[in-house]
């Protein structure tokens, strides 16, 4: 964008209402003429400003009252003047905002840790991307479990599984929080919690200062070396509500969402231990945009004192891709109020007035050039003309005016939604504590989560869904793949793969993406990246749709979905939990080896919707995964022990899974209890140590054998009905260890 483009921008209400008045006469009355008062249009030069001259670029904070200068100036992007006096109740629209609200081998990637324990062999989280671990409420290694759970730290001696017991369980003295989040590397956790700032602040008009309470996120450094005796070494706090994390090597990078409080910004600080340590650079972008969120990109070295940040002035962030080099922000672009209003001036000005009958056109703009009409004055005359012009035609050429205006205004506007409905996309370099911005890029459309995206080697790949919404048609939706370079500019794409349906699950690996989109049926695309230049290679239609995609081998894909069905009436109606093996092969005929329906509408996985959830091990070649269901519409259950009030059986089901025979059920896992009263089953996860298969819920961790899944050992993790004593000796030491 040119610095020299001159963008008007509306700071009182825009009265350019033409669609509505057209769209309100009828073909079979006269229109009438109604005045209603209108208040005056100012319009501002966005380009004016020292701060945002449209070049783009990324720009250092350099201090408090400089970033109070780019807000002020920013909000004149909004459509209006900004009273940076105005109070914000942080803590309520904060809470509200944050809690409505993710190469070609034979398995997936597990994570990589320090060292090797020497311990035998275990599995880990189910991750993206190899050496980069990812946060979860469970870790474990090749004997001890870690599980955090409200504000609890629990450690079991897991291995050998006969003898498993809970050696740990101690409360952290925090405010009252679900823990969500960790990460185990040798002896050292990294937790993650919400806590909150407890600032003071004066209301407007108001004289009595009162709390304003602001997210900070805490990172817990903990050394576990002693299980019995674990102690806290770092208590680092960042401004901000935790978004996500990745650990690689030893360095956890996090990223901190922090929304702009207007009436008295500042940049975000870091603490450790509850003494300010340093406030990270801060940067923001010279382009029209709403900023709304301060996103800070944090990296500690857990074995010691290291710890750098940065912090971007930006839109809010909500879905990240990490590979060993590199961080991936994206969210989706959000113009501002201002730029939309401008927008409807220029829609009636550059689509409709040129479809108008000449000698009107040519009445419009001696009004427009009449400077001694302001411009709510010369809306009144304008419009007065049109209506005039309008009576004084038959109903056939009205008709045929309005149509020509309406497909106009159409392709108009589907033009105004493809270029905001975008995807932007920040790269970020990282070497251990080393953080350096890269670029910024944009695609069309809207991603589905962290599988949407892939890096390999210098290209970047993403797979997005683009819709948009024409006035008597509805909701036009398509699908999509770009490539973007280093610099993260687009250099390929292949894009109106299958109309009207929206990409359901992807799966990038090495130069092939598996692509599945939903509207009735189940299209799985096999698209070659091989190339700058997509291309589809081969499409298989089945019933049903895939959630989550996950590699089996080079030749081999499993799908976890819903099985559905089409009805007499059109509608599509989900059915059971749907398992599939897709044998690609042959990658333009693809095909599905094998498929199992487990239930039916009443069956829930959390593996659908949480990768963490899902587990294969291709050594074994086994393959686990949550469900809860009525358990009158369930087979091969082992037990049938339910939550009485609802019917309803949570567990595992477990399967042996060849590329010959596909699926062959090993048998369930059950961990209902006859005291539940939940509905399904939640913090669903899968691991192995040895010869033992662990399955783990919100109330049990059980221990089966891998060979035929006999029962060896459980451990009952909530409700214990025991004290927990918050005073006793051993605790966690809370002074920091220097």
């Amino acid at each position: 964008m040119s610095s020299k483009i001159i963008i008007p921008i509306a700071v009182a209400i825009s009265v350019i209402v033409t669609a509505g008045i057209m769209y309100a006469v009828g073909f079979e009355q006269e229109p009438q003429i109604v005045q209603v008062p209108t208040p005056e249009i100012v319009y501002v030069d966005k380009s004016v400003s020292e701060f945002f001259k449209g070049t783009n670029d990324i720009k250092q904070i350099s201090s408090q009252e400089e970033l109070a200068s780019i807000l002020e100036a920013s909000s004149l992007f909004g459509g209006g003047f900004y009273d940076t006096r105005s109070i914000r109740v942080a803590a309520v629209e904060e809470a509200v905002m944050f809690d409505s609200a993710e190469s070609a081998t034979v398995s997936a990637p597990q994570a990589g840790f320090k060292g090797d324990d020497g311990g035998v062999d275990h599995s880990t989280t189910n991750v993206q991307v190899e050496n980069v671990d990812e946060p979860d409420y469970l870790k474990n290694d090749s004997k001890y479990v870690y599980i955090v759970s409200r504000n609890t730290l629990s450690i079991i001696d897991a291995y050998p599984a006969e003898d498993a017991k809970l050696i740990l369980k101690i409360a952290l003295d925090i405010e009252s929080q679900y823990i969500q989040n960790m990460f185990l590397n040798e002896d050292r956790l990294v937790i993650f919690y919400n806590g909150q700032s407890d600032e003071e602040i004066i209301p407007q008009f108001d004289f009595i200062p009162r709390p304003s309470y602001n997210p900070v996120t805490h990172a817990l450094i903990v050394d576990v070396s002693d299980k019995e005796n674990p102690t806290i070494l770092k208590d680092y706090s960042i401004d901000g509500h935790f978004r996500d994390a990745r650990m690689i090597g030893d360095y956890a990078y996090f990223v901190t969402n922090n929304h702009i409080n207007h009436q008295n910004p500042r940049l975000p600080v870091i603490m450790e231990d509850s003494v300010r340590i340093m406030t990270p650079d801060a940067f923001y972008f010279d382009n029209i945009e709403e900023f709304s969120n301060f996103n800070t990109l944090t990296a500690i070295d857990i074995f010691g004192d290291t710890i750098n940040s940065e912090t971007f002035l930006m839109g809010y962030t909500g879905t990240f891709y990490v590979s060993e080099n590199n961080f991936y922000l994206t969210y989706q672009q959000n113009m501002p109020f201002g730029y939309y209003e401008n927008s409807s001036r220029d829609r009636f000005f550059d689509v409709i007035v040129p479809l108008l009958p000449n000698d009107i056109q040519d009445e419009i703009k001696n009004i427009q050039n009449d400077s001694s009409l302001n411009l709510s004055e010369q809306w009144i005359r304008i419009s007065e003309l049109m209506q005039n012009s309008y009576n004084e035609m038959d109903k056939k050429g009205k008709e045929t005016l309005f149509e020509k205006i309406r497909e106009a205004l159409n392709e108009y506007d589907v033009k105004i939604q493809e270029e905001n409905r975008k995807t932007i996309i920040h790269k970020i370099a990282i070497d251990e504590d080393k953080i350096e911005y890269v670029a910024k890029g944009e695609v069309p459309g809207r991603l589905l989560n962290q599988f949407s995206m892939d890096e390999s080697e210098d290209r970047f790949r993403v797979a997005t869904t683009i819709e948009y919404y024409i006035q008597h048609e509805g909701t036009i939706r398509s699908n999509a793949v770009y490539i973007l370079d280093e610099q993260l500019n687009v250099v390929g794409e292949l894009e109106d793969i299958a109309h009207d349906e929206s990409i359901f699950s992807s799966r990038f690996m090495g130069d092939r993406l598996y692509l599945v989109t939903f509207e009735q049926i189940d299209p799985f695309f096999v698209i070659d990246l091989s190339t700058d230049t997509p291309k589809i290679l081969g499409e298989l239609k089945i019933p049903g749709f895939s959630n989550y995609l996950h590699p089996f081998d080079e030749d081999h894909v499993i799908g976890i979905g819903r099985d559905t069905k089409v009805t007499d009436n059109d509608r599509v109606q989900q059915l059971g939990i749907k398992i599939a093996l897709f044998n690609v092969a042959d990658v333009n005929n693809p095909k599905v080896l094998d498929d199992f329906v487990i239930g039916d509408r009443s069956s829930h996985s959390e593996a659908q919707y949480n990768h963490k959830a899902f587990f294969f091990d291709k050594t074994r070649s086994v393959l686990s995964i949550p469900i809860s269901g009525d358990s009158e519409s369930l087979e091969h259950i082992t037990s049938k022990m339910f939550a009485p009030e609802y019917n309803r059986w949570s567990g595992f089901y477990v399967f042996d899974i060849d590329s010959v025979n596909g699926f062959s059920i090993k048998g369930a896992i059950t961990h209902s209890d006859s005291d539940s009263r939940y509905y399904g089953m939640g913090d669903a996860r899968t691991f192995y140590i040895g010869d033992v298969l662990y399955t783990a819920s919100q109330g049990y961790l059980k221990m089966n054998s891998f060979e035929n899944l006999e029962e060896i050992n459980s451990i009952k993790l909530e409700n214990t009905g025991k004290f927990i004593d918050y005073l006793e000796e051993p605790m966690m030491e809370m002074e920091p260890v220097r």
